[in-house]
């Protein structure tokens, strides 16, 4: 998504510099889609130019999200993996502002929160202005492609990232690859916050959850590359590191998901539930 470029009139009466939240309620009124990006220039060139997203409230959702790792959930009564609520909506919009403002008061590399109101929120981009920031998901595929023998460093810094998280006694939303991406500096950062896991789970199952879902996402790229057994003794090795009441659920959990020895680890199942197939594997 290419960025939009704004003049804007710094305001001297705001520490921030500019007026955030009036950038955000003017300009809201004329964002034809839900999610824009736009690269604001001072109009004196008092400070280099900053990029930021606008994020409108989308439509509502209804109470549950159905996806494939929900079936699984329900198939093994595995809790960790149920779909948590995700309204939609201006509930997903504070929703989101909240916990961003918590990950980062833990020192989290999440976007800065710049203004917020009922139907959106402006966020500062995690990367340098006009210049696209990829998700760990999009440097895994491109990896594979290019360089196989980066995937398992870059499989492995996402797995400390989502440790990252659990150390600062949180967890993530959806812990999938592409919603962790890589900043200019090398720090892996976090995206989309739009449902809150512990509104409806324990928080030691929302941590197995986030390991789970980040086995699932990022499994296919290992087992392309032929680093699926390399990758499984350094998740083992990482695990026996974590409490011993999350290594116990995630234990029950991927014991729970045995059937799935059953399944082949070939596309005639499908990229989806290969995802799954492939990802009992790495854990096991």
């Amino acid at each position: 998504m290419d960025p939009v470029h704004r003049t804007v009139t710094p305001d001297p009466g705001n520490p921030a510099g500019l007026d955030y939240a009036a950038f955000l309620r003017d300009t809201l009124a004329t964002q034809p889609h839900n999610l824009a990006a736009y690269v604001l220039t001072r109009s004196d060139g008092s400070q280099p130019p900053e990029q930021v997203w606008l994020k409108k409230a989308g439509p509502h959702l209804g109470a549950w999200r159905a996806t494939l790792l929900g079936a699984v959930a329900r198939l093994v009564r595995l809790e960790a993996l149920r779909p948590v609520p995700n309204p939609g909506g201006r509930a997903a919009i504070h929703t989101e502002a909240r916990r961003l403002a918590a990950l980062h008061a833990r020192g989290l590399r999440v976007p800065a929160v710049l203004a917020v109101q009922d139907d959106a929120l402006l966020l500062r981009h995690l990367g340098e202005p006009g210049a696209p920031t990829k998700s760990l998901a999009d440097e895994l595929y491109d990896a594979a492609r290019d360089q196989p023998a980066q995937v398992l460093p870059l499989w492995q810094q996402g797995l400390e990232a989502v440790g990252l998280v659990h150390d600062a006694g949180a967890c993530l939303s959806q812990a999938f690859a592409r919603n962790l991406v890589r900043c200019p500096d090398g720090v892996v950062g976090y995206v989309d916050f739009e449902d809150d896991p512990e509104a409806a789970l324990p928080l030691l199952q929302c941590q197995v959850r986030d390991l789970m879902c980040y086995a699932h996402s990022s499994g296919l790229y290992l087992q392309e590359t032929g680093h699926l057994k390399q990758a499984r003794d350094a998740w083992q090795a990482w695990l026996a590191q974590r409490p011993e009441a999350l290594q116990a659920q995630l234990r029950t959990g991927v014991a729970r998901m045995g059937w799935m020895r059953r399944l082949p680890q070939d596309r005639s199942l499908g990229r989806d539930l290969l995802r799954a197939r492939v990802a009992y594997d790495l854990m096991n």
